[in-house]
């Protein structure tokens, strides 16, 4: 597989060696070069280009304002890997679903790690654009799903899943067998769309359980584990109804 790629940044040194990465990497291909953020946003009119190599500090516009840009193209928009000197932008990178955050000076292994990251999500996005992938992607008969974690798509089994705490813009997944939950920058309705209606219920403004991972159910509260969730009064109908078919 092939990515096309363009890198952008004002300074010519940083500029060069971001390119130089680009021509010795096998699947990357490098498209075009700029040194500022305005004269790609015009070049990219006429380029199908997947990965953008983009700095944030630049005048005039900057890297980060041109993400917010191409991020209104929606599925059509081009990936994007920040390479910067400034660390304080990575959460702000997070928001804008870029792939990785390449922290200046890094080296050529560096690179490639977050290329390939690139390269594992492309392939991910073909595989699914399939016609036998999409017929099985229903989410009634999907047995994992992919989230975006520490900046890789990862993939979760829904048979593994506990339950789900909702916290802001963030969601908390706890696994069975995993002393730590996996973070994901996403919301609590977002995933709860993602996930099948017969195995998943959302109990909670702030939690979605696993059904079959229930150990016990009192008057307002269920236990998984050693860990107690309470049912809220906006979802005790529906918890309710799915009681029922056990009395």
């Amino acid at each position: 597989m092939i990515i096309n790629c363009i890198a952008i940044d004002d300074e010519p040194l940083a500029l060069g060696l971001v390119c130089a990465f680009i021509e010795q990497t096998p699947f990357l291909k490098l498209i075009d070069r700029y040194s500022s953020a305005v004269e790609a946003l015009v070049g990219l009119q006429d380029q199908k280009v997947d990965l953008i190599f983009l700095d944030i500090q630049m005048p005039n516009l900057n890297g980060m304002e041109l993400a917010r840009v191409l991020d209104s193209r929606g599925a059509t928009k081009p990936r994007i890997i920040f390479t910067t000197a400034y660390n304080q932008f990575a959460i702000e990178g997070y928001r804008v679903d870029a792939l990785d955050y390449l922290l200046k000076p890094f080296n050529y292994e560096e690179f490639l790690h977050a290329s390939n990251k690139a390269l594992t999500y492309f392939e991910l996005v073909n595989r699914s654009n399939t016609p036998a992938t999409v017929v099985a992607a229903k989410p009634e008969e999907e047995e994992y799903l992919f989230l975006k974690i520490e900046y890789q798509l990862v993939r979760i089994a829904l048979n593994e899943i506990l339950y789900i705490e909702g916290l802001k813009d963030y969601v908390k997944i706890y696994l069975q067998d995993k002393d730590k939950p996996l973070l994901s920058l996403t919301s609590l309705k977002a995933l709860e769309e993602k996930l099948p209606s017969k195995r998943f219920m959302r109990v909670h403004r702030s939690f979605i359980v696993s059904l079959n991972k229930i150990n016990s159910i009192t008057r307002n509260a269920l236990q998984i584990g050693k860990v107690n969730i309470s049912v809220g009064d906006q979802y005790k109908e529906a918890f309710g109804v799915f009681l029922s078919k056990w009395n």
